[in-house]
């Protein structure tokens, strides 16, 4: 189901954007399962949170993710109690959006202070990209930015 899914996105999101970090887990030889501190869990959840809140496009319409489980979950009992004689699988799938592409790392750390004067992109501005750039971790660049970077 799609809705494992929006947990994988969510947790894919986390750790790249340096939101969980390994210093938030922890192993306990006992269970041999790894944990995490309440304060990394706190700020985990409200990210879910938002995810869950957040619009998806689904048969025609912007709905949230928490709605669509709600509709499904009430499809699947209809189902299961003969009200219904088919079963919807369609459903939306979450998106992981990047915005940090090796391409765009690539062309941002290719950049010259000259070629970036003529895209209109400022000496601040390119700093910032060549330093997030170098940077193992996800970063924003805003679509104005990135479309003059993609710029020949």
């Amino acid at each position: 189901m799609s809705y494992a899914r929006v947990c994988d996105v969510n947790t894919i999101e986390a750790i790249e954007s340096g939101l969980l970090d390994m210093k938030d887990f922890y192993f306990m030889g006992d269970d041999y399962r790894y944990h995490f501190e309440a304060e990394a869990k706190r700020r985990f959840l409200e990210l879910l949170k938002d995810r869950f809140n957040s619009g998806v496009q689904y048969k025609g319409k912007t709905w949230k993710w928490d709605t669509i489980i709600l509709n499904k979950t009430e499809e699947l009992s209809r189902f299961l109690l003969g009200m219904v004689n088919f079963l919807d699988f369609t459903e939306p799938s979450p998106n992981l959006i990047r915005f940090d592409s090796l391409n765009i790392r690539s062309r941002i750390l290719g950049l010259t202070q000259r070629e970036a004067q003529e895209l209109g992109i400022g000496r601040s501005t390119l700093h910032y990209l060549r330093r997030n750039a170098k940077d193992q971790t996800s970063f924003r660049v805003y679509q104005k930015v990135a479309g003059r970077v993609h710029r020949v």
